[in-house]
C-alpha cells in the first residue's frame, strides 16, 4: 500500500541528546497509525520533523511521493498536511464560525483585504460550513469558542484541518484534558474521519489508541523499538517491559 507520509532515518540531537534516532515510519491510506511512548522518547521532536517547524540532521520526509524534507509548515500544509496540537491554538474570543473561516483562509492562500471582510467571501464561507457540518458543529457557528466544551473545541480543531482539504491528519495528543465520556465521542469521531485521510496519532490514553490504531509504533529513547497491529504491540516484551507493562 502506497504511503502517503513517510519518515525515513531521521535523526535529530540536541547536544548528547539524541531525539530522533534513525526514526522510519509511514502513514498508509485509510489507517490509524499510532506513535507512542514515555515522555522525553521524542515524539515532540518527531512531529516537529513531520510537520516541517524542526529540520532533521539527517534524514527525509515524502509527502503525497514529494520529498518535503526542505519545505516549511506552511508548504506542507498547502498540500494537504494538516495538524492538530495539544494545546488549542484556536482564537477563544471568535466565534466557531470565524475560526473556521480564518482556517479556509490560509488554505486559500488569499490575502487579508480591508475592504472585502472574508465573511462575506462566499467561497472561503462555504468551506468554512461545510467544515463545521462534518465534524458536527454547524449548529454552534455562532456560539464564542470559549463557551465550547473541550471536546467540542478539539472537534472544532479538526474543522478547521478540514478546511485544507487535507490528504493526512498529524495529531497531537487529542485526548488531552478530556473526561471519559468526551475521550469516547472523540474516539468514535476518529474513527470516521479516517475515512477523509489517514491520521497520524501521537496519543498517552492507551484505551483509545487500542480501540483506533490499525498499526502502532513504539517511540523509546529516540528509537522506534516495535511497529505492529494492536495484538502484536501488546505481546511485544520489550515493549511491555518499556513501556506499556499491566496496561497490555
Amino acid at each position: 500500500m502506497t504511503a502517503v507520509l513517510a519518515a525515513t532515518d531521521l535523526r535529530k540531537s540536541f547536544g548528547a541528546l539524541k531525539a530522533t534516532d534513525g526514526v522510519s515510519l509511514t502513514l498508509r491510506e485509510g489507517e490509524i497509525h499510532a506513535i507512542i511512548g514515555p515522555n522525553g522518547a521524542g515524539k515532540s521532536t518527531l512531529i516537529a520533523q513531520l510537520c516541517g517547524s524542526l529540520a532533521p540532521d539527517a534524514g527525509t520526509v515524502s509527502f503525497l511521493g514529494c520529498n518535503v524534507t526542505a519545505q516549511p509548515v506552511a508548504a506542507r500544509a498547502r498540500m494537504g498536511l494538516a495538524r492538530t496540537f495539544q494545546t488549542s491554538a484556536l482564537a477563544m474570543e471568535d466565534t466557531v464560525l470565524q475560526n473556521a473561516l480564518l482556517g479556509a483562509l490560509g488554505a486559500s492562500g488569499k490575502p487579508w483585504h480591508f475592504f472585502a471582510p472574508v465573511a462575506r467571501d462566499r467561497g472561503l464561507k462555504g468551506r468554512a460550513e461545510a467544515a463545521l457540518d462534518a465534524v458536527g458543529l454547524a449548529d454552534l457557528r455562532d456560539v464564542r469558542t470559549a463557551d465550547l466544551s473541550h471536546g467540542q473545541r478539539r472537534q472544532l480543531e479538526v474543522a478547521v484541518a478540514l478546511t485544507l482539504e487535507p490528504k493526512a491528519f498529524v495529531m497531537d495528543e487529542p485526548m488531552a484534558g478530556l473526561g471519559q465520556e468526551g475521550s469516547a465521542q472523540l474516539t468514535s469521531f476518529l474513527a470516521d474521519l479516517k475515512r477523509t485521510a489517514p491520521i497520524l496519532l501521537v496519543e498517552h490514553d492507551m484505551d483509545a489508541v487500542f480501540a483506533l490504531a490499525d498499526r502502532i509504533s513504539v517511540l523509546v529513547y529516540g528509537r522506534i523499538i516495535a511497529t505492529g497491529t494492536v495484538d502484536e504491540i501488546r505481546r511485544d516484551a520489550a515493549v511491555r517491559e518499556a513501556y506499556l507493562g499491566d496496561e497490555a
